[in-house]
């Protein structure tokens, strides 16, 4: 059986820097109040009504595309992972397929927030590996900056996310010394209101005076738009930061040893994890669990902040470029988010 490569990667983030100073404009805060919560210096916005997700995860493709060596009419299928798709519907997937100008391929879109590139990776391995497709494009990307709130109130969540997008060709290789060893994928939608975006939601027929939704939406979602919402301006993000810490920093280290475990390695045998680019203090938790040195784990959350599924294969891109991920290597991919989901892949590159 033919493993899976990675055969081209590539990123984009928007060229409009914001650093957090800049922030302290709009909302009552400091660059050392984040810096010590959250370990981030600056973030990237994209410029305002002239670029979405699906553009500048087209961006990040067209540049995986020339380093695999092929062009967008080798691709035979896509899976974009997002949070922040350009529409409800139809998914980013579609869009891209039509930005790139390739064939009539099949898209599939992938909704798990942060763990979604993960997500998508685990799908396509199982797609390389039975034969079905020969050169999967799978893209990460998000643009936050369009639904934050921008006052003191919403400044837990604002001053965390930021914008960008990576992206990765895969392919079939018969080398079974290389490639994608194994993903590890999980979920508990126990607490799946800590970390959401419940409302604005919407029921078919909630038009009607007399309609009443089959499930109570207060303990369900599906909040109708209301003026009261509105007069509330109760449509932003909501996160508990500090349950969602609580449970990435146990869920992180035992996804990795999961990974580790089952191809037969030691921590010690990691010559780089790549943790989603959360926070740095649940990456340095992390790498503390774990016992590994500074130079085993990858963090660029620094300077592009958290962008949810595209934080791996940025990350990743800009590892591989600095020349910290060289062939042979043994690489630890790590995501943990909103759901809960999370997961892990293991891969020789």
């Amino acid at each position: 059986m033919n493993r899976t490569i990675i055969a081209g990667i590539g990123s984009y983030v928007p060229d409009n820097v914001v650093t957090n100073e800049e922030l302290t404009q709009f909302m009552d805060t400091s660059d050392k109040w984040i810096q010590e919560r959250t370990g981030i210096k600056e973030r990237r916005y994209v410029r305002r009504f002239e670029q979405t997700t699906a553009t500048i995860g087209a961006e990040a493709a067209k540049i995986a595309i020339e380093r695999a060596g092929i062009t967008a009419g080798d691709i035979d299928f896509v899976i974009f992972a997002t949070l922040s798709p350009d529409y409800f519907f139809p998914g980013c997937g579609v869009l891209v397929q039509r930005i790139l100008g390739l064939k009539d391929v099949g898209a599939l879109d992938v909704r798990n927030q942060c763990s979604g590139f993960l997500y998508g990776l685990s799908i396509a391995d199982q797609f390389i590996k039975t034969g079905m497709y020969k050169n999967i494009l799978l893209i990460g990307a998000e643009v936050h900056s369009y639904a934050m709130d921008f006052s003191t109130r919403g400044r837990n969540v604002s001053v965390i996310f930021g914008d960008g997008a990576g992206a990765v060709i895969l392919q079939p290789s018969p080398d079974q010394e290389r490639g994608i060893l194994s993903t590890h994928l999980h979920s508990d939608g126990a607490d799946a209101e800590v970390l959401s975006m419940p409302n604005p939601g919407f029921h078919a027929g909630a038009h009607r005076p007399e309609w009443r939704p089959p499930i109570p939406p207060q303990k369900y979602g599906g909040i109708f738009i209301t003026q009261d919402l509105l007069d509330k301006e109760d449509f932003y993000p909501y996160m508990d930061g500090q349950a969602v810490f609580k449970k990435a920093v146990v869920k992180l280290p035992e996804v990795v040893q999961e990974a580790l475990n089952a191809n037969d390695y030691q921590p010690r045998d990691l010559a780089l994890l790549i943790p989603h680019q959360a926070n740095l203090r649940i990456s340095q938790f992390v790498q503390q669990a774990l016992k590994l040195n500074d130079d085993q784990v990858f963090n660029n959350i620094q300077k592009y902040g958290n962008t949810t599924a595209a934080s791996v294969p940025l990350a990743l891109c800009e590892a591989w470029e600095k020349g910290l991920v060289k062939e042979g290597d043994l690489v630890c991919l790590a995501a943990f988010g909103s759901g809960f989901t999370w997961g892990s892949a293991l891969l020789k590159w």
